[in-house]
């Protein structure tokens, strides 16, 4: 049986250990009510310039877009992968990574090679150990998307898809569906989907263009495409924090549980003391 000073030292150790993971437990509680703030009100926003885009798209038929043009065959497909900076978020990022690599596996099983946007050191870091063809990232996104961060990364990618260099851009990131439950999300971003352009009204619409209607819906697409990306990221932000919470809760209600056993292994090996003293006593004293 360990020694009792050994033990008190353990104990603690894992007393330090579960302040911290206290710590980290509010201070996710606190940004994941941000977050969570943030990702709803990003949500409205993407939904109003679908809606336009929609209507304009289809007032306007003769007009043609790459990114609403569906491509014949695909030769090369491009994934903007969202993960988060940092660990200590339970399987958040696992499971991101496992859809990830099985979408990667089906386009290469196809012979489809795959260029990938890493948003997150996580993914870039497991990108790069997989030795993946990497043609843009972004890293240290902080708590808040920004999008100025993003507006690199994903002008290389769509910019491919325009030349025709890729047939095909998907996004996979973390949806918030609540505190205790977030999943992994496999999109395609462009070339849009019918699915995309369903429009709630029956009756045409049209608009007064200036300069042209292409060049609207060029803008229009574009904006688009940036807040559909910026509304995942808010959403994978959400349920980082969200994941970091739960985990963190986690870590310190099991060093508590620790605790508790070392207590009873401290007082059981200080009780055999006292045993094995008084014995030595009594013993000491009967032979004299």
């Amino acid at each position: 049986m360990a020694v009792g000073k050994e033990i008190l030292t353990k104990i603690r150790s894992v007393q330090n250990t579960q302040k911290i993971t206290k710590a980290m437990q509010m201070v996710s509680t606190s940004k994941m009510r941000k977050t969570q703030e943030r990702m709803r009100t990003a949500r409205p926003y993407a939904e109003k310039v679908r809606t336009v885009m929609a209507h304009l798209a289809q007032a306007n038929t003769d007009v043609e877009h790459p990114m609403l043009t569906q491509r014949d065959t695909i030769k090369r497909a491009g994934v903007i992968l969202i993960t988060s900076d940092k660990g200590l978020c339970g399987g958040l990022n696992a499971n991101t990574l496992k859809r990830f690599f099985a979408k990667v596996k089906d386009l290469q099983d196809s012979n489809i090679e795959v260029d990938v946007c890493c948003l997150g050191q996580k993914g870039l870091a497991a990108c790069q150990r997989a030795k993946m063809n990497v043609v843009a990232s972004a890293t240290q996104l902080g708590d808040v998307p920004r999008m100025e961060k993003l507006i690199g990364p994903l002008t290389v990618l769509f910019r491919k898809y325009a030349e025709g260099e890729l047939d095909a851009v998907y996004i996979v990131y973390s949806r918030f569906i609540n505190t205790m439950k977030q999943e992994p999300v496999l999109e395609q971003l462009v070339p849009l989907t019918p699915e995309h352009m369903v429009v709630e009204h029956s009756h045409s619409w049209d608009y007064l263009y200036e300069p042209d209607p292409l060049t609207v819906l060029e803008f229009l697409v574009r904006r688009y495409l940036e807040s559909v990306v910026y509304q995942s990221l808010a959403e994978n932000m959400a349920s980082e924090q969200a994941a970091r919470m739960v985990a963190m809760k986690a870590a310190t209600d099991n060093a508590g549980n620790a605790i508790k056993q070392l207590r009873l292994v401290y007082n059981k090996s200080r009780q055999a003391a006292i045993t094995t003293e008084l014995s030595e006593i009594v013993a000491g004293a009967a032979a004299v």
